[in-house]
């Protein structure tokens, strides 16, 4: 199956939650695709002692996952993308949509 999941928090477990669902979706087989948008441009940085969002992000890159990071949300912080969550527009995010057999939000 393909699974979009779109992200749109920095919440440390909401976040974290999202990409140990996307770890373990590609764990089980399933293409999946991850698209960062708002505040979660920012979730690539994101440790904590019991939310570690970004050894989550560096275990699914590791699992050949891709990451695609809104634009206009990394400019709007004065942020780049990255090797690991390019910078996108909202037509990569349509396309997600339109790639996926089912969508995820968090």
């Amino acid at each position: 199956m393909k699974l979009g999941i779109i992200i749109e928090t920095k919440e440390l477990e909401k976040s974290w939650n999202a990409m140990r669902f996307a770890v373990t979706a590609k764990k089980k087989g399933h293409e999946v695709k991850v698209f960062l948008m708002g505040e979660a441009v920012e979730i690539e940085e994101l440790t904590h002692e019991k939310f570690d969002v970004a050894a989550q992000i560096d275990i699914f890159h590791e699992l050949k996952g891709e990451i695609l990071a809104c634009g206009t949300c990394l400019k709007s912080r004065s942020m780049e993308g990255t090797d690991v969550c390019p910078i996108k527009t909202m037509m990569d995010c349509v396309e997600l949509v339109e790639w996926a057999d089912k969508t995820v939000t968090f």
